[in-house]
């Protein structure tokens, strides 16, 4: 995961912690309401920014699931399709030699 794909949201999370230190000044006018507020403000950006993340990860983890399962069932269709043709292949060998016996 690259920073590029992050900026939008630590981008909102300044505006919002911005915000929310400005509105505290102005209303209140209270250094330490408003520092209790930023790192409110801060802790609720990271937490949304640690979601994004696992979010992310999440559809990666699926995304490889799906890959190896659409792989496995592959194999498991070769093998399958090999099978099918060998019983074939012994089925017809039985069918002729029972056709060769009726016939002598």
């Amino acid at each position: 995961m690259e920073i590029r794909e992050l900026i939008g949201d630590i981008v909102l999370t300044a505006v919002m912690v911005v915000s929310t230190v400005v509105l505290v000044m102005r209303f209140w006018q209270d250094l330490l309401i408003a520092v209790a507020a930023t790192f409110m403000m801060l802790s609720l950006g990271g937490l949304l920014i640690s979601l994004g993340l696992k979010v992310i990860r999440l559809e990666q983890s699926v995304a490889q699931r799906e890959r190896t399962m659409r792989v496995n069932i592959e194999e498991m269709g070769k093998t399958m399709s090999a099978k099918y043709d060998n019983s074939m292949e012994h089925i017809e060998e039985i069918v002729d030699g029972l056709s060769r016996r009726m016939y002598r």
